[in-house]
Order: structure tokens, then sequence, then C-alpha cells
């Protein structure tokens, strides 16, 4: 009897040890996927930047290093290999775009045009559509550090080498309210 009972706690604790451990990993798999939705969406944004700038040039002559910020930012995205890279780069990318977006509004013929209309409706809807995977990441990443962190799969967790992951910040760009008047006596 004595016997049953010790193979059945090593049942339980070996069923127990496995199930936390297939958490962990598909915990991890899901901050690797959401990781994955925001790189598509970074490469999205990446393809618009040069119908967008194209179609800037002709009327924005006085706005050229915001052009010329953009072209050289898309031309990092391609060999850019680390998340830390990416992200540092989608910050940059943002900043720049709020730059862009406010130099647009200083010029009415070019918010007129339907290209550049209709580029930027489409780099907005990949804005909304990386803004929605930033929170998808962002919620993996929570679970993901929650079981990493919290007893017991703390426990199998260091077992196996599993840390907690940053979350995916926003640009300081993106808290504030862009002053025109402001980023055109910065130039």
């Amino acid at each position: 009897m004595g016997l049953f009972i010790t193979i059945g706690i090593i049942v339980i604790i070996a069923l127990a040890y496995i199930s936390l451990r297939n958490g962990l990993i598909g915990k991890k798999n899901q901050v690797a996927n959401a990781e994955s939705s925001i790189d598509v969406m970074l490469k999205k944004r990446f393809d618009l930047l040069p119908n967008l700038i194209e179609t800037a040039k002709a009327y924005m002559q006085h706005e050229k290093s915001v052009l010329t910020e953009l072209t050289e930012l898309r031309n990092q995205a391609g060999n850019a290999t680390s998340t830390d890279t990416r992200a540092a780069l989608d910050k940059q990318v943002s900043t720049a775009l709020s730059h862009f977006r406010v130099a647009v509004e200083a010029y009415p013929e070019l918010k007129a045009n339907d290209n550049i209309d209709t580029v930027m409706r489409s780099m907005n809807e990949v804005e909304a559509q990386l803004s929605a995977a930033r929170r998808t990441f962002n919620a993996s990443v929570t679970n993901f550090n929650n079981a990493v962190e919290m007893f017991p799969s703390s426990i199998i967790a260091n077992h196996m080498n599993l840390t907690t992951l940053p979350l995916f910040d926003i640009p300081e760009v993106e808290r504030q309210n862009v002053n025109a008047a402001e980023l055109f006596n910065n130039k």
C-alpha cells in the first residue's frame, strides 16, 4: 500500500513538472510569435517608406532632412538582426514619421495630393496594426514573465535558464504632443 502511495506521489509530481515545463515553453513560443508579428508590421512600414518619400519629394524641398532620415532608417532596417536593433530603429522611425506628419501639415498642396493621401492612409493602417502587435507582444511577455517569476514554475524556469524579458515600450516622441512650431524652429 505504501508503495502505491509513493508511486502515486511520484506520478503527480512528474505530471506537474511536465505541465509547468510545457506551459513555460508555450509562453516562450507565444512571445516569439508576437515578436514575429511586430517584425512583419515593421517590414510593411519600411516597405511603404519609399512610396511616401518619393511622393513627398516634389513638394517638400525645404524638408529634405526628414526625407533623408526616413530613407537612411529604411536602409538600416535591412541590416537589423537583433530584437534590440529593430526596436531602436522602430523608435527612430516613429520619431521621423511624427516629424514627417507635422511637415505634411505645413504643405496644403501635399495634403491635397491623392497619392500622399493614399500612402498616408496605408501608413496609418500599418501603424495601427503595429500598435496592436506591440500590445499582443507585451501581453505575451507579461504572461511569460509572470510564469518565470511565480512559484512553482519559477523553479523549472530557473532550470531551463529562462529569464524575464523586457516589454516593448513606445518611443518618448509618441508620448508627447508634437508642436509644429517647435519642430520647424529646431531645423
